[in-house]
């Protein structure tokens, strides 16, 4: 059976999301709850599927009129290489002509560069208070 990318958060078990970003050192600290909220509260989304599991994920967030932002990025190591990622991001992407996508990445440059991404050195961010010390993660 192929992969299958669609927008759908029907089916997921989040419990065994996060473990299995966990497993590929992709967790963020996220509580599984938390980590269904996020996707839940994007304007778009984008889930890989082989066999049942989720093996790779992706959503945008977009305020439907000149900016977006691109995050959680992520397919499973066993299923890496196949342009699932790329699929992913295509997808999320074509759902906002006319918008700035940003992102952030530690170790992705290459890839985002080859689907036309560019570096935006002047980036600037700021955590409020404590990474992930906040309500949605009680």
């Amino acid at each position: 059976m192929p992969v299958c990318i669609d927008g759908s958060l029907d089916g997921i078990d989040w419990a065994r999301a996060k473990q299995d970003l966990a497993d590929d050192g992709f967790d963020n600290g996220r509580s599984p709850d938390a980590l269904r909220r996020s996707f839940e509260q994007s304007q778009h989304v984008a889930i890989a599927r082989h066999d049942g599991r989720v093996v790779g994920m992706a959503r945008l967030l977009s305020d439907g009129v000149c900016n977006s932002y691109l995050l959680d990025v992520w397919t499973a190591s066993d299923h890496r290489r196949r342009g699932i990622a790329t699929d992913m991001v295509c997808r999320l992407t074509e759902r906002v002509p006319g918008q700035h996508v940003g992102l952030q990445t530690d170790d992705a440059e290459a890839f985002y560069s080859s689907l036309g991404f560019r570096p935006q050195p002047e980036f600037m961010s700021l955590v409020v208070g404590f990474w992930l010390d906040n309500d949605a993660n009680r």
